[in-house]
């Protein structure tokens, strides 16, 4: 049985990329840091498992790179996308400067486990598994800690600073009063594996025609793939039946036709309600959201988790010497807000611009097949400056942070 009541500077409620990395960084530089994951470990299916060039930099600053590169991945550095039968190539990673110019994917597992072996070599980190965040302790209006339910019971841990990086259903949040305002996503997509094909295609990430979008993300010995839907429309597709559901797949993107009846049953297909929504405040005094629990981003650009971690770092940057020192107050809380918000609102309308256009069911129905003279020339003047652009946008974003001196090892 652990102890009952705990105490900490620093305790974060949720153990995915935002937290894990934010407690990394802080235990580094001396801080002393608990880490809640409400799970007995971090295997997780259908997670964002992309990383992208803006996190490679950080895992670079870290000194991690040979341990990074020996985990088991696939790396990106084109991406097809398939409009009504036409091929085209939006995305091009090699255009970005600096070292890291393509998009690595591999189980978030593994990248968290690594970011925890990580951690674990600094005393100042505890991470704890199985514990689950279920409310906040307050002083008067001030945050001071989470009530925690382990298998060995209830446990309250004591914290100057409480970080909800518990996701877009936060807990934390939820208990804290904090709401979101959201910006309404028409589409929720639905997850599912599929195998390599015999001849597989460049790597695309996406066929879309004038019926629905098939998401196909190449992984190793298998395509992570998705199939965008109406908002809510899970039920009538269940309803309509699972040779049906594979049908549709296989009219969108043909090439799958030899793997797709490994889709045998319903519980192989996940459902993600696509949000898009963000926080007003991200914080109250003692607390702070990153993360979905702050912003919830879409599956557009596959840019979730990567924003995320961008948080978890500029919350590092900003409140290090304050936590150090004992003498955090809201205007610090307030400047991460302010540092990160701009990115976060730059890059959510872009999202939900995306989803009314193309990324929806039936949004590749507007290229002709075979194209016309006209889409023919838009396509081949626009592209190569679409490739450039859409590089930084989905590689770095905006504002990518850099881990500060201050967050040097101590």
């Amino acid at each position: 049985m652990p102890d009952s009541r705990l105490s900490t500077t620093c305790c974060i409620a949720g153990g995915g990329p935002a937290g894990v990395m934010l407690g990394l960084l802080l235990a580094r530089a001396g801080v002393d840091v608990i880490v809640l994951e409400k799970h007995p470990d971090f295997f997780r299916d259908f997670r964002g498992d992309t990383i992208h060039p803006s996190t490679i930099d950080l895992i670079d600053q870290l000194g991690l790179r040979d341990r990074f590169d020996a985990i088991r991945q696939t790396v990106i550095r084109t991406l097809d996308i398939v409009i009504n039968g036409n091929r085209l190539t939006p995305v091009d990673f090699s255009h970005l400067p600096g070292r890291n110019r393509g998009v690595a994917l591999m189980p978030q597992w593994d990248f968290l486990a690594l970011l925890a072996e990580e951690g674990a070599r600094y005393p100042a980190f505890h991470l704890m598994m199985g514990a689950e965040a279920t409310g906040i302790l307050r002083d008067g209006d001030a945050v001071r800690g989470l009530t925690v339910a382990t298998d060995a019971g209830p446990i309250e841990i004591d914290a100057a600073l409480t970080v909800a990086a518990d996701g877009r259903d936060s807990t934390v949040r939820r208990s804290a009063g904090l709401e979101p305002r959201d910006y309404g996503v028409a589409v929720d997509v639905l997850w599912f594996r599929l195998p390599r094909t015999a001849m597989n295609p460049p790597d695309t990430l996406a066929y879309l025609d004038a019926e629905s979008m098939v998401v196909t993300i190449p992984r190793d010995g298998y395509y992570q793939a998705g199939m965008l839907i109406p908002k809510g429309g899970y039920p009538a597709i269940r309803e309509a039946g699972l040779e049906e559901f594979r049908a549709r797949i296989v009219r969108v993107a043909p090439f799958l036709a030899e793997v797709v009846g490994s889709v045998a049953e319903w519980s192989q297909v996940r459902l993600l309600t696509v949000q898009v929504n963000r926080l007003s405040r991200w914080w109250q005094p003692g607390l702070l959201c990153i993360g979905d629990a702050a912003h919830a981003m879409s599956p557009a650009f596959g840019v979730g988790v990567n924003y995320a971690i961008q948080d978890a770092v500029a919350a590092a940057n900003l409140l290090v010497d304050p936590l150090r020192c004992g003498a955090l107050d809201t205007a610090d809380l307030e400047r991460v807000q302010k540092r990160r918000l701009a990115p976060v609102s730059r890059m959510q309308p872009l999202q939900l611009r995306l989803h009314a256009i193309v990324a929806k069911p039936g949004g590749g129905g507007f290229l002709a097949n075979p194209m016309r003279w006209w889409q023919r020339t838009a396509v081949a003047i626009l592209l190569p400056m679409l490739r450039r652009i859409t590089a930084r946008i989905v590689g770095r974003g905006f504002r990518p942070e850099v881990i500060e001196p201050q967050l040097d090892p101590r």
